[in-house]
C-alpha cells in the first residue's frame, strides 16, 4: 500500500512538472516583452529626441514675430497713467504707465479712438480694483496682471490684437 500512494505522489509531481515550465517560460517571455518596451519608451523620449529645427519659412508663419508691414518698429500705444485703490486689506493704491505692443497698424488705430481708449482704462482700472496688495506683490502676480490686461484689451478689439503689455512705470503705495 506505501507503494501505491508513493507512486500517485510522483505522478502528481510529474503531471506538475510541464506546467511549472510552461508558465516559467511564458513569465520570462512576458517580462522580457514588458522590459523591452520601456527600454524603447526611455530611448525615444529621451536619448532619442532631437531638439526641432527652426527655419525661416516657419519663423514668418509665427504671428508673434509679425510688427508692421514696412519690417520696422512696432506699434506701442502708451495709456495714460493710472492712479486705482487696490481691493482689500490694508488699503494700497498703484500707479502705472501701461503700453500696449499691438501687431499691427489696425490695432493701433483702433485702440486710438476716444470710445476704444476709455472702455480699455475702465476695464483695466475695474480689473486693478479687484486686485489685493499680495497679488501684485510677486513677479508672477504682474506676469498675471499683464496676461488679464492683454485679454481684456483684446476682448474690446475687433480687427487688432494686442501682443503684449509693458509696464514703464509700476508703483504701489
Amino acid at each position: 500500500m506505501a507503494d501505491k500512494k508513493g507512486q500517485g505522489q510522483e505522478e502528481k509531481k510529474e503531471s506538475k512538472l510541464p506546467l511549472q515550465k510552461i508558465f516559467t517560460a511564458l513569465f520570462i517571455v512576458v517580462n522580457l516583452g514588458v522590459t523591452g518596451a520601456g527600454a524603447y519608451l526611455v530611448y525615444a523620449s529621451t536619448i532619442g529626441w532631437t531638439s526641432p529645427t527652426i527655419t525661416e519659412d516657419s519663423i514668418k508663419l509665427d504671428p508673434s514675430y509679425i510688427y508692421n508691414d514696412e519690417g520696422g518698429v512696432p506699434y506701442i500705444y502708451t495709456l495714460d497713467k493710472f492712479t486705482v485703490n487696490l481691493g482689500g486689506e490694508p488699503r494700497r493704491s498703484v500707479r502705472m504707465e501701461v503700453n500696449l505692443d499691438m501687431l499691427g497698424k489696425d490695432a493701433f488705430e483702433e485702440v486710438m479712438l476716444s470710445d476704444n481708449r476709455a472702455r480699455i482704462r475702465d476695464r483695466i482700472i475695474r480689473l486693478l480694483n479687484d486686485k489685493t496688495f499680495y497679488d501684485l506683490e510677486s513677479i508672477q502676480g504682474k506676469l498675471f496682471l499683464k496676461d488679464k490686461i492683454a485679454m481684456e484689451v483684446n476682448s474690446i478689439l475687433n480687427k487688432g490684437v494686442v501682443k503684449d503689455v509693458y509696464f514703464t512705470d509700476f508703483v504701489v503705495q
